[in-house]
């Protein structure tokens, strides 16, 4: 695998910047918030529709119904996950530690190729951030108007717009919470039961909980969590090479930068492309500089770019000042897209997925496990015979209610005492108490390997090892 890393740069300033909130400035402080400035253009575009298709696909989906039940819930207390027509138990989440293993490699993969794109476009916080900055800005006002508010004196109209802004942010929080805990909780009659007073003190709490972590990370928190609280951003320098793609600013087309005319020409005065407006800034969510160089703050969401491309159609420049490059590319050598980095990753991410679909093939639709009486090993019962007694735990992964009959191996002439044919309904784990018989002269050894056989009428055959005990 490639080598070739990115050379690190430090280009904090000495002083605090209040345009990039870099230096000695205090983040934390509410007097140097970020004032984010709408951006529009073809990269917000995507991720505006982006945003929205991923919301509607988290609030929807656990309504969609799936039989008697909703398609998709996690219902933690009885121990069954389900998935449309498949129910995971315990014992199956071995495709739980595949899943993770998935997502670990795809974002590697992604980081890799296209660099923190999965956090400009997709995150969870970056989503629900600009939901909740777009109610910001339709109830506040711009960015440059929310400043010169907050500087100012608070008015009553300003008061009643901040509380209508509060107001929508804890609707959206609290809709967030409802619906997370949905993928749990049976969702119809959470949401009944929740404006009712009527739920369990846990459920409560959890719902108030995500909700709280909503509002105050998308509300207040914002780039504090992707810098100071997301891991993400700390490791993923490991991840990049000097071909990964990246929002880079061309230093070479854009230095050296000041403003001018439209009418002017710029290389007769020795200036370079970018007219320093500091648009791009303004719309960061994050609030840095992106012409200072490749920045661990920078999520790649593209609203530089947009912002920086109008800027060179008003001025009758060719856009791409800043664009999605690779370093390679700003130095002026070609990029290599398939580079061995990058393909060590992607097939190690097609492995795991064959994996997991190949595991997911191989669930069985029933399960069944077999506990001892563990008070009396056996006993001689009236008819002579030494007598074991288990309890057969059967488990029913299917969506209809399936007939099981039930056998044993491993012993001659063996008296089967409870039922061997039963009926169990979809998702149902039954208990099933029986004992097992055998006259004491039919056994060979004081330890015998038996096979419980569990089948349906499907021709599924399920067999669990246990022992009969005939003495100490």
């Amino acid at each position: 695998m490639s080598q070739d890393k990115i050379d690190i740069k430090d280009v904090t300033p000495k002083t605090f910047n209040p345009k990039t909130h870099k230096g000695k400035g205090d983040r934390f402080n509410p007097s140097n918030r970020i004032y984010v400035r709408e951006s529009k253009g073809t990269f917000q575009m995507l991720r505006r529709y982006g945003s929205w298709f991923l919301l509607a696909l988290f609030i929807l989906t656990p309504w969609i119904p799936f039989g008697e039940r909703q398609a998709i819930l996690l219902d933690i207390g009885n121990q069954q996950f389900n998935f449309f027509g498949t129910t995971l138990y315990p014992q199956d989440l071995t495709l739980l530690a595949l899943l993770f293993m998935i997502a670990a490699f795809g974002l590697f993969f992604i980081t890799t190729f296209l660099g923190r794109v999965w956090c400009g476009y997709l995150c969870p916080q970056t989503v629900w951030t600009f939901m909740y900055i777009w109610f910001e800005e339709k109830l506040e006002g711009s960015a440059n108007k929310r400043r010169k508010q907050d500087s100012g004196k608070l008015t009553s109209q300003l008061i009643m717009r901040k509380g209508l802004k509060h107001l929508a942010w804890i609707a959206i929080a609290l809709v967030t919470g409802l619906t997370f805990v949905g993928y749990f909780v049976p969702v119809k009659s959470l949401f009944i039961d929740f404006f009712t007073f009527d739920t369990s003190f846990w459920v409560s709490f959890w719902v108030l909980f995500f909700a709280g972590c909503t509002y105050a990370n998308a509300g207040w928190m914002r780039s504090i969590v992707c810098l100071h609280m997301c891991p993400y951003a700390r490791f993923q320098s490991a991840m990049f090479d000097k071909d990964t793609f990246i929002v880079g600013y061309d230093t070479k087309r854009g230095e050296t930068r000041g403003p001018r005319s439209r009418k002017a020409d710029h290389k007769a005065l020795g200036l370079g492309d970018c007219i320093d407006c500091d648009l791009c800034v303004q719309v960061c969510p994050t609030g840095i500089d992106i012409r200072d160089g490749l920045q661990y703050e920078c999520i790649n969401c593209g609203a530089c770019i947009d912002a920086c491309n109008k800027t060179m159609d008003r001025m009758g420049y060719e856009q791409g000042l800043i664009n999605y490059t690779t370093e390679h590319r700003l130095a002026g050598n070609s990029t290599k897209v398939m580079r061995p980095k990058l393909l060590g990753y992607g097939a190690v991410l097609l492995v795991m997925i064959g994996l997991f679909f190949a595991q997911v093939a191989a669930v069985d639709p029933a399960g069944l496990s077999v506990i001892r009486d563990r008070t009396q090993l056996f006993r001689v019962n009236s008819s002579g015979e030494v007598e074991n007694t288990y309890t057969l735990k059967i488990i029913n992964k299917t969506q209809q209610t399936q007939e099981y009959k039930l056998n044993v191996s491993g012993l001659s002439d063996v008296s089967w005492y409870g039922r061997q044919t039963v009926q169990v309904k979809p998702g149902e784990v039954l208990n099933l108490p029986m004992s097992l018989g055998v006259q004491p002269d039919d056994i060979a050894s004081p330890v015998s390997t038996i096979q419980f056989i569990l089948t349906t009428n499907d021709e599924f055959t399920l067999e669990v090892e246990s022992r009969f005990i005939k003495q100490l």
